[in-house]
């Protein structure tokens, strides 16, 4: 029996229709909104306004050093938006789901955010090379394009997008209104704990939060590809199994001969009261006089009659042929 994703999928029943979001005005106002959130953060911190000095009074203040009590167990709740570990906890969430609901689109949704953070975020990193609190050179510098790899928080963003995701992908209301609420308590949580920790400015966490909105508020667009790579995987899975079914063919001994190449002698016409084929054995049966016939495997030829054969001399014989004697005169 088979115990994969898609022999459950094939055994489970139907399930309702799911309702997946399309990009609405509302939703399309965030987006808007956020993006500009977004641009204006960065282009204060090009700038060193304010929020860099913001930035600065925090990391000074240490606040690891004010507060020491807590910073044991949010030692390990800043995991909670490491990319891996979440990762992990979410896919087998909506692994199950996929499982259920007999559809591969939670799995599909799920790495589509997940490459969307992947691009977007590691991109804006790799190209304003801030560095971080710790590594920080200059007191009220922005420290940017210092080789740095810290603005956004990828932290914030990931807490954002794979929590985040869960309440995207909810089916009632209800669902969605609880999750949207886990998702934002956990994803304030991780950014502020690693300005408490000191890994992150304030201003890359309020960057990691708008980067991480982004994506869950865009992902709409995403649906049309979505549902053509479901199609596509499900039609692979399909062709698969077609070519399992097949029956395959008996291997043939070298020399011997090939199916269907071989007469069956059983349909071959056979003249009206004619002998049967030499190769034919001749089973026995009712005899008239009582008994049964032997079973002969041998040629069922006719023999020829003794005086209908012709004379054989043998070649070679040294007694000379019978003649009459010659007499002289």
């Amino acid at each position: 029996m088979r115990t994969d994703i898609f022999a459950r999928l094939d055994r489970e029943p139907e399930p309702p229709k799911i309702e997946i979001p399309r990009m609405s005005r509302t939703r399309l106002a965030l987006f808007g909104g956020t993006s500009a959130f977004y641009a204006a953060i960065v282009v204060a911190v090009l700038a060193s306004t304010w929020l860099v000095t913001l930035d600065w009074k925090l990391m000074l203040f240490r606040p690891y050093e004010q507060w020491p009590e807590p910073h044991a167990f949010l030692d390990y709740f800043v995991v909670l938006g490491q990319r891996g570990p979440t990762a992990v906890m979410v896919a087998a969430w909506l692994g199950w789901r996929s499982w259920r609901q007999h559809t591969l689109r939670p799995l599909l949704a799920l790495g589509a955010a997940l490459l969307l953070l992947n691009v977007t975020v590691g991109a804006v990193k790799l190209g304003l090379g801030r560095l971080g609190p710790h590594y920080a050179t200059e007191i009220g510098s922005a420290e940017l394009f210092a080789g740095g790899d810290i603005f956004p928080s990828g932290h914030t963003a990931n807490a954002v997008v794979t929590w985040g995701i869960l309440a995207y992908l909810a089916t009632t209301p209800r669902a969605r209104r609880y999750l949207s609420a886990l998702s934002a308590v956990v994803s304030l949580g991780v950014g502020l704990t690693t300005v408490y920790i000191g890994t992150h400015w304030l201003s890359d966490v309020l960057l990691g939060w708008a980067a991480g909105l982004l994506i869950l508020l865009g992902l709409p667009w995403c649906e049309p590809l979505i549902g053509r790579t479901e199609a596509w995987v499900l039609g692979l899975r399909d062709r698969w199994r077609a070519r399992g079914t097949l029956t395959p063919s008996r291997p043939v001994a070298a020399g011997g001969p090939r199916p269907g190449l071989v007469p069956q002698l059983d349909r071959m016409p056979q003249p009206e009261g004619g002998p049967a084929p030499e190769h034919v054995a001749v089973a026995g049966g009712p005899r008239a006089g009582g008994g049964t016939t032997r079973t002969s495997t041998h040629s069922a030829r006719p023999h020829a009659v003794r005086s209908e054969r012709s004379p054989v001399t043998p070649t070679g014989s040294r007694r000379p042929p019978h003649s009459r004697p010659l007499t002289g005169g």
